[in-house]
C-alpha cells in the first residue's frame, strides 16, 4: 500500500454503524473534507493533529475524539513514525443534531470507560459473530457520548442558512450527478461566483471539494458493499475510475481497489 498505508474497512451490518475503519498511515495526511456521519475516533499508536472547522486540535492514545457530520477536518501525524487509529461511523441520526455546535467547540474527551467501551465494541465488530453485543454496544457508547455533549457549554450549531446552507442542501441532493454552478444559481436566486465565496467562507473549502469528499464517502460504502470499482466509479459521480483513483488515493492514502481487499 502507499508509503505502507495498512487499511481494514468494512460495514459491519450493525445499525447504525455506517463503516468501521482501521487504518495505520506513516506517511498520509487527509486533507479538509466532510463526512455525512459522527467519526467517533480513538488512536493506538502516535498522536494526531487536526483542524475541525478551521480550529486546531490534537488527539493523543488517552483521548475519544467526536467529530460531527458536515464540519470540515483534516488530519496528520505529530510524529514522525505516523499513527495507528480505529474509526467508527455512526449514521448522522444516532445523536443529537442540535449538539453538532458542542462538538465543534471540544471534540476531544479524556473518558477512560468510554474509549474503554470503544475498543471492546471494535473486538467484537472484528469477531463478527456477536450482532446483539454489538449492538448494546453501540447504544452505551451513544449514550455515553450524548451526556458529554449535553454536559457543553456550546451552543448547538444553528441548521445551515443563507446561499451557502442553500448550495450544502443542493450538493448534498445531487452528491452523484452533481450540479452546476449555473443552475444552482438560477435555484438559489444568487450569482455564481457569489455562492461559491459565500460556500468557501462558511465551510472552509470550495463547493467542488465538498462534493468530492461527499463522492469519496459514497464510493466507499459501494465499494464496502462489494461493487467492482469501475462500477462505484460512475455510481459515485466520478468521470472513470481513473478520477475515482485520483481523488480516493488523496483522501484515505490508498486506492478503490486496495480499500476494497482490505
Amino acid at each position: 500500500m502507499s508509503g505502507g498505508a495498512e487499511v481494514r474497512a468494512w460495514r459491519p451490518g450493525v445499525p447504525g454503524v455506517v463503516e468501521v475503519l482501521h487504518a495505520h498511515f506513516p506517511t498520509h495526511a487527509y486533507p479538509s473534507h466532510t463526512h455525512d456521519a459522527w467519526t467517533v475516533l480513538i488512536v493506538d499508536e502516535g498522536a494526531v493533529r487536526y483542524d475541525l472547522d478551521r480550529h486546531e486540535h490534537g488527539l493523543a492514545q488517552a483521548q475519544v475524539s467526536l467529530l460531527p457530520p458536515h464540519v470540515p477536518h483534516d488530519g496528520r501525524s505529530v510524529r514522525p513514525e505516523g499513527f495507528r487509529k480505529r474509526v467508527l461511523y455512526l449514521a448522522p441520526d444516532r445523536l443529537d443534531a442540535r449538539l453538532i455546535g458542542a462538538a465543534v467547540d471540544q471534540p476531544e474527551y479524556v473518558d477512560p470507560l468510554l474509549r474503554h467501551r470503544i475498543h471492546q465494541l471494535h473486538q467484537v465488530l472484528q469477531d463478527g459473530r456477536e450482532d446483539l453485543e454489538a449492538q448494546s454496544r453501540v447504544l452505551f457508547i451513544e449514550e455515553r457520548l450524548q451526556q458529554h455533549l449535553a454536559r457543553q457549554v456550546g451552543a448547538p450549531l444553528q441548521p445551515p442558512s443563507g446561499v451557502a446552507g442553500q448550495l450544502r442542501e443542493l450538493l448534498d441532493e445531487r452528491v452523484a450527478e452533481g450540479i452546476s454552478l449555473e443552475e444552482a444559481a438560477r435555484i438559489i436566486h444568487a450569482h455564481p461566483v457569489h455562492l461559491v465565496r459565500a460556500f468557501s467562507r462558511e465551510y472552509g473549502m470550495p463547493p467542488h471539494r465538498y462534493l468530492t469528499g461527499r463522492r469519496v464517502d459514497l464510493a466507499r460504502r459501494y465499494l464496502l458493499d462489494g461493487r467492482p470499482a469501475g462500477e462505484v466509479a460512475t455510481l459515485a459521480g466520478f468521470y472513470d475510475q481513473s478520477h475515482l483513483n485520483r481523488h480516493f488515493k488523496r483522501v484515505l492514502g490508498v486506492t478503490p481497489t486496495r480499500f476494497a481487499a482490505s
